[in-house]
């Protein structure tokens, strides 16, 4: 366990480092702010903000993919679940979605993805473009596919979510149809601690036992129990060790 938190920090030291060698802070001029606060204060917040926009790409995809290098077989960062659907795939996926839009049904993953395979090989196919995988695992015959979220999505966005994720099974499928698919959104912190995750804004769209997995959840299943622990060590330490680095950077922007 410590080799990989070490590797964890390592690889969390290069992606700052690498955020630091390609950031040039927003050109907004706010001369009462940057009066008030100093231009290193106000780089500083910069780049938190624009950290903020591709954190999941630039610092959780890396350190998941690090973390779950001895529990999955395939481990890929950014790719596509394929190019692919059938016509009738899309009719299901449409068919689940106004259902539950509409509180006929309620979600159940399990039931959704059988009858998308059953037609995910059958009719005319139609070219698509879907939103690409943020995070692909393999272990034996199990695939999953996951895209991970922000810690406070919109509540309207989780259709679209939903709806990413039945294509991602009818596109994977498509091409791997005796593939065991499962589709997830992961949310790498609970924004409300200690208070539970708010899952109420998800009810009725997602299967929260099946499609989502928030704070250790996700950790814990991606590198086993302790995991998320783990991890928020190592991204302490590296805070430590780096805070000097860190400071030196920000100064030149008062220069």
């Amino acid at each position: 366990m410590q080799n990989l938190k070490q590797n964890i920090k390592n690889r969390l030291i290069n992606a700052l480092r690498q955020k630091f060698e390609n950031y040039k802070p927003e050109s907004a001029y706010m001369p009462f702010h940057t009066r008030l606060l100093g231009k290193d204060r106000m780089a500083l917040y910069s780049f938190i903000q624009s950290l903020n926009t591709n954190f999941g790409t630039s610092i959780f995809e890396p350190v998941a993919q690090e973390l779950g290098q001895n529990h999955f077989d395939i481990i890929k960062r950014q790719v596509s679940s394929g190019d692919c659907i059938t016509r009738e795939a899309q009719r299901v996926i449409q068919d689940i979605m106004d259902s539950l839009e509409s509180g006929i049904s309620k979600p159940c993953k399990s039931d959704e993805i059988q009858k998308i395979l059953k037609v995910s090989r059958s009719g005319k196919v139609n070219n698509i473009k879907p939103t690409k995988i943020d995070l692909f695992l393999q272990r034996n015959d199990e695939v999953y596919l996951i895209d991970i979220k922000t810690a406070k999505p919109n509540k309207g966005g989780f259709k679209e979510f939903k709806r990413t994720l039945l294509t991602w099974v009818a596109a994977y499928t498509y091409n791997n149809p005796n593939a065991k698919i499962h589709t997830l959104i992961a949310i790498p912190y609970n924004p409300y601690e200690p208070k539970p995750y708010e899952r109420w804004t998800m009810v009725g769209m997602l299967d929260l036992e099946c499609e989502l997995k928030v704070a250790n959840e996700f950790w814990d299943f991606l590198g086993g129990k302790g995991s998320y622990e783990m991890i928020l060590k190592a991204f302490e330490e590296v805070g430590c060790e780096m805070r000097n680095e860190i400071d030196e950077y920000f100064k030149r922007f008062n220069k």
